[in-house]
């Protein structure tokens, strides 16, 4: 109260005071389930600005349009991958070369992987991720990869047999995961290393269960293993048992070991 014994008619002005008569005349608008007053109604209706093809495209960069997008993602890979037979997904450096010792281990595991029954899964790019789709190829199993678009163009390797590209990695990752019984991961870079401690901690956390993780190449991983172990362990930032939620190999016979023991029911012997 004023003190004055004048209304007082906040954002408004004395003109605009909020009686039936002035409600009815405020400009407003139902937008789905939104309602909107006053200066938040805009001009058009949705059917017009999807029917006008000469109308702003300032929508498709939106978040509600991102929305759709990314469940029609999600859709596309459900409906091409539903129905794969038991697969795992090889991660490796795109950067990888073809006449190095890890480009043949991918060729090999691959190939060994098809020979078993799997589907192989990679992202579909050069270096150790074509290794294994070749290797899976070459052996008349089923080769996928699941592409992402990067600033670079990258493109899915000529191994690939069913393959899908995605915008949003969080879409791709889900893919990699949900149709995968296991992860065997070659060396590799930083996409590599978001794959394998997104898979570890879906593990630890029993968000996905029975799942190994493979780690190939004793060498290359040993100085990271090796600082788990010794720092985060030994800080208490992890658990002891959190280093049991990978295996470390370099042999192609172990790995298939591994995963078919982790497919066996509890209390098989």
């Amino acid at each position: 109260m004023t003190g004055t014994g004048e209304e007082k008619h906040y954002g408004h002005g004395p003109e605009l005071a909020d009686t039936p008569e002035r409600k009815k005349a405020w400009p407003e608008k139902q937008k789905g389930p939104v309602l909107l007053r006053r200066d938040q109604v805009g001009t058009g209706t949705t059917d017009q600005r999807l029917l006008d093809t000469t109308g702003p495209t300032d929508w498709l960069h939106t978040d509600p349009w991102r929305v759709w997008r990314i469940t029609s993602e999600f859709v596309e890979g459900f409906g091409a991958l539903a129905e794969l037979p038991a697969a795992i997904s090889v991660f490796g450096s795109a950067r990888t070369s073809v006449d190095s010792p890890e480009y043949a281990a991918g060729v090999e595991i691959g190939r060994a992987l098809a020979q078993a029954g799997y589907a192989v899964i990679t992202g579909g790019g050069p270096g150790a991720m074509e290794a294994a789709n070749r290797g899976a190829s070459d052996a008349g199993g089923l080769s996928v990869g699941l592409g992402i678009e990067l600033p670079f163009e990258q493109g899915l390797n000529e191994f690939v047999d069913l393959g899908l590209n995605f915008r949003y990695f969080f879409v791709r990752k889900t893919m990699f995961v949900k149709y995968a019984q296991g992860f065997v991961v070659l060396p590799g870079g930083l996409g590599t290393l978001d794959e394998l401690f997104e898979a570890l901690t879906l593990v630890q956390t029993k968000k996905v269960t029975r799942f190994p993780v493979i780690l190939f190449g004793s060498a290359y991983w040993g100085g990271l293993v090796d600082w788990l172990k010794n720092t985060l362990v030994a800080e208490k930032k992890a658990s002891p048992h959190d280093l049991e939620l990978f295996h470390v190999t370099d042999d192609v016979d172990e790995v298939l070991a591994i995963l078919a023991e982790s497919r066996r029911p509890n209390g098989d012997i």
